[in-house]
């Protein structure tokens, strides 16, 4: 049988191994989706990771269709398939050809793109027409030099056009850069039945506790600083600055796993740290009627890793400019900030990340058109900041006050109702 020309092009592509942690990268929207769905992995070998995550992923009443690799046979996988029990085996359908296979909510290629640009756009667009309403599409393509031609720079414009996230996962060989695509739209109210995506960006140092990717390269950068020092001078001890400044640096980029409440009527704080206040205005930038902002300091010693407060789709995200003032201070309100706005199941929701007195740097990984769990990660300040989340007055109760301790992704500050 003839494979389709979408296949063939991968099977040339496929000069990266897909290592497990880029595996995990590429099913996390297989992973964090509860709805029964249909799956379809695309160039897949029996050896590699990414049919085993996949295969983990599947909950019951999901069905993942395999299409094998240009070096692997459809009978070669159907075997490797039977061998892993009857569940999985009920579950998973080997096809010798792309063109024998249904349309799937989310479809993985499991080798990396590389070539021509020319080449990358013909394989997205012979694979695109097997994705659902609202499917998602993950694919990889090495990271590093070359990306302003090639496929790289052909999925960096697919990306800005329908990316819904994208990840660097450094632990592969080489590094590769994972695209989800999302060609046609989907409804907020999917966000709810989401759990918080796999996030490549935090190094794990224990099973609760992760450090940012943000913080391994500050750290990273103040041992260099501090080899430099001994170097250049061997007789000082200025080198123990920098090298005393590595362990704390990389703590205040600690990302902890959290417990986020499964009442759907919660809504969680976006970041750890204490209530400076609770009150009901107008903001004409997000529509109109009446807002209920709580807003949050964090000190330099609070996690500043920033989770959505509620679920729901990014429908726009943008940037004011302002001043840098103390963040507890009135004056902050004309900061620099990100505002991340969310169409919700319950009305329009916007969380505010503001800059403060240290604080100058402000990461926003959630694109417009992707979908965030209720505390889910999708960002970070860097030191001291404050987060402001609005909600629609009319639609949700306050549930903390000035002066409370609240933890991100956990404690609830409101309630829809």
């Amino acid at each position: 049988m003839t494979e389709s020309p979408a296949v063939r092009s991968l099977a040339r592509f496929g000069e990266v191994r897909i290592g497990e942690r880029a595996a995990r990268t590429l099913a996390a929207e297989l992973a964090r989706c509860d709805d029964r769905k249909a799956a379809l992995l695309v160039g897949a070998t029996p050896d590699a990771p990414l049919l085993a995550v996949a295969i983990e992923a599947l909950l019951p009443g999901d069905r993942l269709t395999v299409v094998p690799a240009g070096s692997t046979s459809s009978t070669e996988l159907r075997r490797h398939v039977s061998t892993l029990g009857s569940w999985v085996a009920d579950r998973v359908h080997v096809v010798d050809t792309l063109a024998e296979a249904d349309a799937a909510d989310v479809m993985i290629v499991g080798e990396a793109l590389a070539g021509t640009g020319e080449e990358a756009r013909a394989t997205l667009d012979g694979l695109t027409k097997y994705l659902t309403e609202g499917g998602v599409l993950s694919v990889a393509t090495p990271a590093g030099p070359g990306r302003t031609t090639g496929a790289a720079a052909e999925l960096d414009r697919q990306g800005a056009l329908h990316g819904v996230g994208v990840d660097l996962v450094l632990r592969n060989q080489p590094p590769v850069r994972v695209y989800r695509l999302r060609f046609t739209s989907v409804s907020p109210a999917k966000a709810a039945r989401l759990a918080p995506a796999y996030r490549p960006s935090s190094v794990p140092l224990t099973r609760d506790m992760h450090i940012d990717s943000n913080g391994v390269a500050a750290a990273g950068i103040a041992l260099g600083l501090a080899a430099l020092a001994r170097v250049a001078r061997p007789k000082s001890k200025l080198w123990l600055v920098p090298a005393l400044a590595a362990a704390p640096v990389a703590a205040f980029f600690r990302d902890p796993e959290r417990d986020v409440p499964e009442d759907p009527s919660a809504v969680v704080a976006a970041a750890d740290g204490r209530v400076l206040s609770v009150q009901r205005l107008h903001d004409e930038r997000f529509g109109a009627g009446e807002w209920l902002r709580v807003a949050v300091f964090l000190s330099v010693l609070d996690v500043h890793v920033n989770r959505s407060p509620v679920a729901g789709k990014v429908v726009d995200h943008f940037v004011a400019d302002g001043g840098f003032a103390n963040a507890m201070k009135p004056a902050a309100e004309h900061n620099v900030a990100a505002y991340t706005v969310l169409d919700t199941e319950h009305g329009r929701v916007v969380v505010a990340q503001r800059t403060g007195l240290i604080a100058r740097r402000i990461v926003q990984r959630a694109p417009v058109g992707s979908l965030l769990a209720r505390g889910e990660r999708f960002g970070l300040i860097r030191f001291g900041s404050r987060t402001d989340v609005y909600l629609p007055a009319d639609a949700a109760d306050p549930l903390v006050g000035p002066g409370d301790k609240v933890v991100g992704g956990s404690s609830v500050i409101a309630r829809w109702r």
